[in-house]
């Protein structure tokens, strides 16, 4: 008999994935730095660097079920810094446009709550 996958799981799996994801073209691609220096972040080449180590080692312990709590922590600080940084100006053209733009953003922030809450 074939074993269910629950909801929780669901949730790790998908987690785990938009998080490897990025984390993987923070550190394969080099324009990416750019970007972080345009939001006007300091050392933007060691700022890449850590997010996207954090993104690959917090989002592998979030998939592979270790420690999910504790690594749903920093995700979630990285995710409410960029939600300010590149999705909150956005508010200024129009609030339609704001909610179609932080749509990933408002959902990961939730499942990482959701994750961090279990």
């Amino acid at each position: 008999m074939p074993k269910h996958v629950t909801a929780h799981q669901l949730i790790r799996y998908a987690v785990g994935y938009v998080f490897i994801a990025s984390a993987i073209m923070k550190l394969v691609i080099s324009d990416f730095t750019g970007a972080f220096s345009s939001f006007g972040i300091p050392y933007p080449e060691l700022i890449v660097l850590l997010v996207g180590l954090t993104e690959l080692i917090c989002g592998g312990l979030i998939l592979f079920n270790y420690y999910v709590r504790q690594a749903a922590i920093p995700l979630f600080i990285i995710m409410v810094a960029a939600f300010f940084l590149t999705k909150a100006p956005i508010l200024e053209s129009g609030f339609f446009q704001f909610l179609f733009e932080a749509r990933l953003d408002i959902v990961m922030l939730i499942l990482l709550f959701i994750l961090w809450k279990k």
